[in-house]
């Protein structure tokens, strides 16, 4: 009997113990692995889980000292160390009752890489600038590609799936093109590792990548939410991706992020701006840091709707207003207004690295900024404007003779083209016919491109003076 008795006890220790031993063990969340980029000259955290009250020790080759952490009650550790300035590569050991040990990491800058399908492709979408680049990718062994795969979440997740690898013929085919000429230009100017960080989905709203309860406790946000028209392609639900896709890399030290994304909002342009400074304040709250927040202005398309484009820009433009961020111009780099996804991938990539490289790492005598609309003077007749980012002079280019998608109008709001001067850094607009100019618009349409630049080649923006009324109405 009382062998009888003891055999439930041994089998319920036995079963204590199968299950210490099933959990115990180092685990690594997958945006630790081998061939990653561990951001430069800074505190990093690294975590994981383990069984609770176990102790893991971590032990970095580029300085050999090890250091230790215990594991919670929830069987989860964290342990922040400091970088040295960039190099490698390096190894990290991670030991408890298991070993892990991740090899060929490198130390340099890591962004985050974001939006909808613009920042997505890639070769495998034909991009013809992509092309030459696979010959010489296998070469680029510094750049490194981490792909978080499309996925939703109802609630913020801990981890996510992917891992590390080095730029190379394959690993570049179905890489974000944007991101990828991107870090090549931050690459080729800093001479450190480039870790890219791609968690893009095509068509997504920016309201799946804000976290939920900033999009829901605010009425603004929560009703232009409403009105986005569901789909069987992609998430539209608020905070869908950002807790999948976001929320499990927030704990990893970046330098910063760059963002394509606004045809998908173009329906509820008059509070895109609100959105995106909640997304931007709520990542950087999310990751403790005030990291820079570089975007792509939208290109020209032709909508269904009058203007709708023209709005977002115009929403996109007064986002710079957030301190940090920064707005790349593409007007000039689309070749079809019926093709949403302009082919030219790598003058976006090295216009986003233009603002890293000036705004983020102080390189000086860069000229990396459109001019945009600063004031108008008006004078009798005659309607001044005045710019930002034109101190070297405005120019015209392009196959017509005289400035295009000039626009001015009187007190009746009735915008016919105008005539356009350039006297250096500003222009002077008038019309025969608009005596007492009172507002000037500028490539203020979905579709419309202009031909004045700076003198480094970058195009003006789209501006209207006015704040009046615009027709959406349906396109005939």
């Amino acid at each position: 009997m009382k062998k009888q008795a003891l055999l439930p006890a041994i089998l319920l220790s036995l079963s204590l113990f199968i299950s210490c031993v099933s959990y115990s063990g180092v685990k690594l969340p997958s945006i630790f692995s081998d061939n990653m980029v561990l951001q430069q000259r800074a505190d990093v955290q690294l975590w994981g889980w383990s069984a609770p009250g176990e102790k893991i020790y971590i032990t970095a080759s580029w300085n050999n000292i090890t250091d230790s952490v215990i594991a919670n009650g929830n069987a989860h550790w964290k342990k922040i160390i400091h970088t040295p300035a960039a190099g490698g590569p390096y190894t990290i050991s991670f030991k408890a009752s298991n070993t892990v040990v991740l090899s060929n990491v490198m130390l340099g800058e890591v962004w985050v890489c974001s939006g909808q399908s613009n920042m997505q492709w890639s070769y495998l979408n034909n991009l013809p600038e992509m092309e030459p680049e696979l010959a010489e990718a296998a070469a680029k062994t510094n750049i490194r590609f981490f792909q978080i795969p499309q996925t939703t979440s109802a609630f913020p997740q801990d981890n996510c799936p992917g891992t590390w690898t080095t730029c190379g013929p394959e690993t570049l085919k179905s890489f974000s093109a944007v991101a990828y000429f991107f870090g090549k230009e931050l690459e080729q100017q800093l001479h450190v590792p480039i870790g890219l960080i791609n968690t893009s989905w095509g068509g997504t709203p920016a309201e799946v990548w804000t976290p939920a309860e900033a999009v829901d406790n605010d009425p603004l946000l929560k009703e232009a939410a409403v009105k986005i028209t569901k789909t069987d392609w992609w998430p539209t639900t608020p905070g869908a991706t950002y807790n999948a896709m976001i929320a499990p890399i927030t704990q990893f030290n970046i330098a910063g992020a760059i963002w394509y994304q606004g045809e998908s909002n173009t329906g509820t342009a008059s509070t895109y701006q609100r959105l995106m400074t909640t997304l931007i304040e709520s990542w950087r709250k999310a990751w403790n840091k005030d990291f820079p927040f570089y975007y792509v202005q939208i290109a020209p398309y032709k909508y269904n709707n009058n203007n709708i484009g023209a709005l977002l820009r115009e929403a996109q433009t007064k986002t710079m207003s957030v301190l940090n961020t920064g707005m790349v111009v593409i007007t000039d780099l689309v070749d079809n207004v019926k093709d949403i996804h302009p082919r030219k991938k790598q003058a976006v990539g090295k216009r986003l690295a233009g603002w890293a490289l000036a705004e983020t790492y102080h390189k000086e005598g860069l000229v990396y900024k459109s001019p945009v609309y600063k004031n108008m003077v008006v004078n009798k007749n005659k309607a001044t404007i005045y710019f930002d980012n034109a101190s070297g002079g405005l120019l015209l280019k392009g196959p017509e003779k005289k400035a295009t998608e000039f626009y001015i109008a009187g007190e009746d709001k009735n915008f016919l083209p105008a005539d356009v001067i350039i006297e250096g850094d500003h222009l002077v607009l008038t019309s025969k016919q608009v005596k007492n100019p009172v507002a000037v618009r500028f490539a203020f349409s979905n579709i419309a491109i202009g031909n004045i630049y700076n003198s480094a080649g970058f195009p003006v923006c789209p501006f209207r003076t006015d704040d009046w009324d615009v027709d959406t109405s349906k396109e005939k």
